[in-house]
């Protein structure tokens, strides 16, 4: 990537309970699309420099994409306090930015938490073109994780995973994937939740994915 395009901005977004930190990864002045990627829980440790959420970033970065990260509410110097549902608007409130930034189709991908909030919010949403959903959790620090709205979701998805996550059981993540609507698909990688030594196996597929993807759009 030419080193214009290797520039990273920090910047505040307005959000819906206060300033949200946030980081863009300054894209290519031809870019086709645009990317957001949200992190994982707060609480557990999860920032917009997660290890996943850089690799995701670098991902689709390759492709030439401006990609915005984020800190949720209460996060870093994101103002607000945590409340586990509502960090959705959050989303939504970084895909606005994104929109009037550059005016271009949204790629979306999300880690464990950032995955569960992140597809709700860009679901409905029509300029955002495709989901990825890193480390999807279905059961996560006594939080069942419901995906119910992913059945009317006709986006194309990529659900990706280490083959001994934790909190996305094999079993349970491919009865979730089973109920979304397609197009869509299930990958499961070497790894854990973490995708511990396994971050290039993940960017490579997510990358392999996004460029098929492309080449059919």
């Amino acid at each position: 990537m030419h080193a214009a395009h290797a520039k990273i901005r920090t910047l505040f977004l307005d959000g819906p309970t206060g300033r949200l930190e946030a980081l863009l990864n300054v894209g290519s002045p031809n870019a086709t699309h645009a990317a957001l990627v949200a992190h994982p829980h707060p609480l557990f440790g999860g920032t917009m420099h997660n290890k996943v959420v850089f690799h995701a970033m670098k991902a689709l970065h390759a492709f030439g994409f401006p990609v915005l990260r984020f800190n949720f509410r209460g996060t870093g110097l994101s103002e607000g306090v945590h409340d586990g549902r509502d960090e959705v608007r959050d989303v939504e409130a970084a895909l606005e930015w994104l929109k009037r930034e550059f005016r271009l189709p949204v790629v979306f991908a999300g880690f464990s938490f950032g995955a569960a909030r992140g597809l709700r919010a860009c679901c409905p949403d029509p300029d955002v073109r495709a989901l990825i959903s890193l480390g999807t959790p279905v059961e996560a620090e006594g939080c069942l994780y419901s995906y119910k709205f992913l059945a009317s979701c006709r986006k194309p998805k990529l659900f990706l995973s280490g083959d001994r996550d934790q909190f996305g059981p094999h079993q349970a993540l491919e009865d979730v994937v089973a109920r979304a609507a397609g197009p869509k698909e299930l990958v499961f990688i070497p790894g854990d939740h973490f995708f511990e030594g396994h971050l290039a196996e993940m960017r490579m597929t997510i990358e392999s994915w996004l460029q098929e993807l492309l080449v059919t759009e």
